[in-house]
């Protein structure tokens, strides 16, 4: 399964699980990106972080977060 971090800029994709620890899950969650979310990456900085469009609204996460979010392609 391919993870959010290898995600080219442009690209939309969908969530389709999370292996994160539970507080980083519910926090992502709580945030609106649960299973099924559709999600854009907008750009890539400097050590790993994405920028990122979660329903209209942009995000940064780190590649400790990126590396634990499996997606696929829509």
């Amino acid at each position: 399964m391919k993870t959010l971090n290898t995600v080219e800029i442009g690209q939309t994709v969908e969530v389709t699980r999370f292996d994160l620890d539970e507080a980083t899950a519910l926090r992502l969650q709580s945030l609106g990106m649960i299973i099924g979310t559709r999600i854009t990456v907008l750009a890539r900085k400097g050590k790993g972080t994405m920028i990122i469009d979660l329903r209209k609204t942009r995000f940064a996460l780190g590649p400790s977060i990126t590396d634990h979010i499996e997606v696929k392609y829509v």
